[in-house]
């Protein structure tokens, strides 16, 4: 009978001893493969996001903590014989969060308030800088915009990110047959040390007033690093007021 029950003792060991190793090794293998990490993309708020799979760690951003953008102004200027150039400028005041793709539209319209055109486009918002849009040869089919309108017509997609025309400095900007055949040049630099592809720049002209007279715009399709190259922006007819300014703002083209 002793011996009966000194095996059954046993036994209950061994069995006991199984359990326990079984448990031990298979236990934290469940936890580890059926545990999901937080991400991004999960559609939950589990990571210090501000709204599901939007801010803190998160790229994309709740559009709440984001400072709205203002359309400071919209113009447009003849070129030549009934064709049009529109300009619009913008200003992000986030320093952190921008857009990297936003479809906007220009509407024309003429003394009688009648709309005679209209131009979608699409551009990246870049973070902390007011910037210009701008659309060229626009043919209104010989009547004339007396005012010009622009909107962003999708949803932003507010992200954090830098600007990336960071880097681009323009200097010795100087003005040639303004009264004629207006020419702009202006020497760019790269003082990054990587390369820059499909680099837009935008030169606005002002009168002394502070009014936009004229606006036109040159593509780079390459700036490598440290380099400096001249970019030229011409009009085939004179400026039609004395100049006072001169803005030139590199863009990056969306992707």
């Amino acid at each position: 009978m002793a011996t009966s029950q000194w095996a059954r003792r046993r036994q209950t060991m061994y069995a006991g001893g199984i359990f326990l190793f079984l448990f031990f090794t298979i236990t934290p293998y469940i936890l580890i493969t059926s545990y999901d990490k937080p991400t991004c993309f999960d559609g939950k708020k589990n990571q210090g996001e501000v709204s599901v799979d939007l801010g803190g760690p998160c790229t994309l951003l709740d559009e709440s903590t984001v400072i709205p953008h203002t359309i400071l102004w919209a113009r447009t200027f003849e070129v030549k014989d009934g064709f049009y150039n529109a300009v619009a400028y913008i200003e992000n005041p986030n320093q952190e969060a921008g857009v990297k793709d936003a479809v906007y539209q220009f509407k024309f319209y003429d003394a009688q308030n009648v709309i005679i055109g209209e131009r979608f486009g699409r551009v990246s918002v870049p973070p902390g800088k007011v910037f210009p849009i701008f659309e060229s040869r626009i043919d209104t089919g010989k009547r004339v915009p007396v005012r010009t309108f622009f909107s962003f017509v999708n949803d932003f997609a507010w992200e954090k990110m830098q600007d990336s025309a960071r880097g681009i400095t323009i200097n010795n900007t100087r003005i040639s047959n303004a009264n004629t055949s207006p020419r702009i040049d202006a020497d760019v630099r790269n003082n990054l040390f990587e390369s820059r592809k499909n680099m837009v720049f935008i030169a606005t002209v002002f009168d002394s007033n502070g009014n936009a007279i004229a606006s036109s715009r040159t593509l780079v399709e390459r700036l490598n690093a440290d380099e400096k190259k001249t970019i030229a922006f011409t009009w085939p007819e004179g400026f039609s007021s004395d100049i006072a300014r001169i803005d030139i703002v590199p863009l990056a083209i969306p992707k």
